[in-house]
């Protein structure tokens, strides 16, 4: 029986060169953080739940950006995939959004969170199997290794901070200084997949 596979210098170069094993990979990264913000205390929970909101945030606005228009257009029941997941981020922003006004050590932080946790990972699966697996049936190498430089190109570009009711390029319009900042994420993107 063979052992534990070795990981090889490579790995993480065909990952950034696939969205799909990118975004599988921070999905992992979203879980092991939810288990240090649970698993820690005191300063070490406040940061390890900052570093939660960031990949939070950069990892829906990558989506936003480069994997829903994907799934609307190519997808059977596309808009309906996409207007589902909408959903499901809008509900996880609100929830994390007042995680974000609340003290880690609030004794009601914890059971938020493990409820965040829930809603997140169900979110997860969801994109998983209506998105993710269609976009690697559907695309070649050269296309996913594209919208992976894509997604990289929106996480540079993301808000630090969840924003509730930003789901898509034409709220984000409404959000001021944020505006600017998603005008030019949407701008590397298009750069970024050779349409800019």
């Amino acid at each position: 029986m063979p052992g534990p596979r070795t990981p090889h210098a490579g790995d993480d170069l065909a990952q950034d060169n696939d969205v799909v094993a990118l975004l599988m990979r921070q999905h992992g990264d979203i879980r092991n953080l939810f288990d240090e913000v649970e698993g820690s205390t005191g300063e070490g929970r406040r940061d390890a739940f900052r570093r939660l909101v960031r990949l939070l945030a950069v990892h829906e606005t990558a989506e936003e950006e480069v994997v829903h228009p994907f799934a609307r257009r190519n997808l059977p029941g596309g808009e309906q995939v996409v207007a589902d997941r909408l959903a499901e981020e809008r509900a996880a922003k609100e929830a994390l959004s007042a995680l974000d006004g609340m003290d880690t050590d609030d004794p009601e932080f914890l059971p938020r969170l493990k409820a965040l946790r829930t809603d997140v990972q169900e979110h997860a699966r969801a994109e998983e199997r209506y998105e993710f697996t269609h976009i690697r049936r559907s695309r070649d190498v050269t296309d996913l290794a594209a919208m992976a430089k894509a997604v990289k190109a929106a996480e540079a570009m993301a808000p630090t901070r969840p924003h509730p009711g930003v789901e898509s390029g034409a709220a984000n319009a409404a959000l001021g200084p944020v505006a600017a900042l998603m005008d030019r994420t949407k701008d590397t993107v298009r750069k970024a997949m050779g349409k800019g």
